[in-house]
């Protein structure tokens, strides 16, 4: 390499030596400076020499600095007590526009799981909360995924079919035809996801264009506003309102006003969504319930997403109905199920959506985009699962029926303790939730910009170390007063 060559490369080394080593102070880097070029046999008196001196000073008198990479930020600062001392300081900084969160999803940031799920452990509070089971799945679906774990058979262990694994959707496909009143196509009508949570977002991605609007009914699971905002759809929000009062009321007493309900409905509405047994409330919607809102789709073509992911919990010789089977419902609606809540096994994240293949195709589009496919060894202990469940159905052995009767005292137990504490429950028709009016409870809370149930809450878990839901987070701001006096609590962890 010629001479200019050669002192390109000094140059270089020189510069990287200096920030590698974080040298601050000019005296000491002469001396480095001196040492390399010493240790090399360059003469000091080159221009490279004087241009590696030229380089450190630069860095100390316009804060160029002569750092590390990972500190090119910062910059010098003198030390008064003694002047040929520096540190490194950062400058203000201004983060670039182009970090920010994406603007469609402004406004979606807040999650009040993630927040009361963190108020619980920091204040070691029981969580009553979240609605999951403190108890083991049944044993059968263990050991099948025990099985499906160990098998030899590569096949298990790599990518499924990305709608949903043959097995599993054959497997939905029976056990819900009888409800249906026809059988599904396992290949075209039924979709396996990441979670009831998949279903919902790639059914509303799928379906929705900017400025469709979506009839949601209150109080709903938290997640479906948000997706419909992302999807860029106009949430339009009709709630179920309480008809009774008293110290024990039901689920059944909340009610649809069908006025309201058919006001919602235009030549813009798209979708509706609606919960059965409902989430936060317990209610299982009747069939006269249902017959109102299938004839309000059908007279407007809206297509319906019925959330049934608690299918199998119901009370009190309730039953529950699905509306893709009431007449002309199937090809509108898409029905969403789980397995995390049919098995108590939340943690497997696995679920499903059937109806029509010209619906569940959009779902599709979106799902082979983003997830694609669901883990082969969840999928297929679940299939073994469902298929033993099948041929239980109608037996004591049948756990689809029996985890409703083990959770009924659990649900009675906690009713009759919170009448005894003053408190004024709702008893639920379905599911594993029960609300609660605690208004009769004399609280100081303090005076802020929060739901009146969020700064109960906030209170109850720093003061008696005891975690639930506020309702207000399942409904728009124009009715969050609906849930205000209410609190919402968990019952299948209650012994």
């Amino acid at each position: 390499m010629g001479r200019i060559g050669d002192n390109v490369e000094r140059v270089k080394l020189i510069k990287f030596y200096l920030k590698s080593q974080l040298i601050s102070q000019q005296r000491i880097a002469s001396r480095v400076i001196h040492s390399m070029f010493r240790a090399q046999g360059w003469p000091r008196s080159s221009s490279v020499f004087k241009c590696c001196r030229s380089f450190h000073i630069c860095t100390q008198l316009h804060g160029i600095q002569g750092t590390h990479p990972a500190q090119s930020h910062l910059v010098t600062k003198r030390d008064n007590s003694d002047p040929s001392r520096r540190t490194f300081v950062a400058p203000p900084r201004k983060m670039s526009t182009k970090f920010g969160l994406a603007k469609k999803l402004v406004g979606t940031e807040k999650n009040i799981w993630v927040d009361i799920s963190k108020m619980a452990v920091a204040h070691n509070a029981t969580n009553l909360g979240q609605g999951f089971p403190d108890f083991m799945a049944p044993g059968h679906v263990v050991e099948s995924l025990k099985e499906v774990v160990a098998d030899q058979s590569p096949s298990l262990h790599q990518y499924a079919r990305s709608a949903g694994l043959p097995r599993l959707v054959q497997a939905i496909s029976k056990l819900y035809a009888p409800q249906l009143g026809r059988v599904p196509n396992p290949l075209t009508e039924i979709l396996v996801n990441v979670g009831a949570y998949g279903s919902l977002y790639c059914t509303i991605q799928g379906l929705i264009n900017p400025g469709d609007e979506v009839i949601i009914i209150e109080p709903f699971f938290d997640c479906y506003q948000p997706m419909v905002k992302v999807a860029g759809g106009v949430p339009v929000f009709v709630p179920l309102r309480p008809t009774k009062e008293g110290t024990v009321t039901s689920s059944a007493d909340w009610k649809l006003d069908p006025a309201e309900l058919a006001s919602k409905f235009n030549s813009k509405t798209k979708l509706i969504i609606f919960n059965t047994p409902n989430n936060p409330l317990g209610k299982v919607f009747n069939l006269e319930e249902m017959t109102e809102i299938a004839e309000l789709c059908k007279k407007h073509d809206v297509v319906c997403i019925s959330d049934e992911v608690y299918e199998w919990m119901t009370y009190d010789n309730n039953k529950h109905i699905k509306i893709a089977s009431l007449p002309g419902m199937w090809e509108r609606t898409v029905t969403v199920g789980s397995a995390g809540k049919t098995f108590s096994v939340t943690g497997w994240k696995l679920g499903w959506c059937v109806g029509p293949e010209a619906l569940i195709s959009c779902a599709q589009v979106v799902h082979q985009n983003c997830i694609y496919t669901s883990p082969t060894p969840l999928q297929e202990a679940v299939a073994r699962g469902l298929e033993l469940e099948i041929s239980r159905l109608g037996k004591p052995e049948s756990y689809l029926t029996s985890l409703a009767e083990e959770l009924l005292p659990k649900r009675d137990n906690l009713a009759k303790q919170l009448v005894d504490a003053g408190l004024k429950p709702v008893i639920p028709e379905g599911g594993y939730f029960m609300m609660a009016d605690y208004t009769n409870i004399e609280v100081d809370l303090p005076d802020t910009d929060e739901a009146k149930d969020l700064r109960f809450v906030q209170w109850l878990i720093e003061n008696k170390k005891l975690a639930v839901i506020p309702p207000s987070a399942f409904y728009s701001d124009e009715h969050k007063h609906l849930g205000e006096n209410f609190i919402r609590f968990c019952f299948i962890k209650v012994s």
